[in-house]
């Protein structure tokens, strides 16, 4: 995949993170691509599903296993929006995905370079390219957006 495809699938990642921060879940949202289409989306679901791993990197790996009928997703690419949690990340890496491309870093949880990084660990038998900060500040202004209404209705409760 050319890197300059890289923000047109970012753009879709976006536009699975509105769908969550319509729902009042935590903006995330992830895509994985195979051969430059889209073969499985996903938007944080964790409390609608009262799940702590309903995150959306493993909503669209879920969804892309189902295009291959196999957990491998070799050459494929997990476009997410915010920086992959040490689960996804370990599971972009149980998934033989090529390439993470993520917008913005987490630096309370993530797992590909802000506390960990997982997808480059050497023990491990397959590792996968990172590549940060695409659509990065469209992605931080949705986090803070949220953040911002998460904290504004805490003080309407108090």
């Amino acid at each position: 995949m050319d890197p300059s495809d890289y923000p047109h699938f970012m753009e879709l990642a976006l536009r699975e993170a509105q769908l969550a921060f319509e729902e009042n879940e935590v903006p995330v949202g992830a895509v994985v691509v195979f051969e430059n289409k889209v073969i499985g989306r996903g938007h944080n679901r964790t409390i609608a599903l009262a799940d702590a791993t309903a995150h959306a990197e493993i909503i669209a790996l879920s969804a892309a296993y189902g295009h291959f009928s196999d957990w491998r997703l070799e050459d494929c690419y997990l476009f997410s929006t915010l920086e992959p949690c040490v689960m996804c990340s370990g599971a972009a890496v149980l998934s033989r995905i090529r390439t993470i491309v993520y917008g913005a870093s987490d630096p309370k949880f993530g797992g590909c370079g802000s506390i960990f990084t997982i997808p480059s660990e050497t023990k491990l038998n397959h590792r996968c390219e990172i590549v940060r900060g695409v659509c990065e500040e469209e992605v931080a202004a949705l986090m803070k957006l949220f953040f911002q209404q998460v904290r504004q209705n805490k003080s309407k409760v108090n």
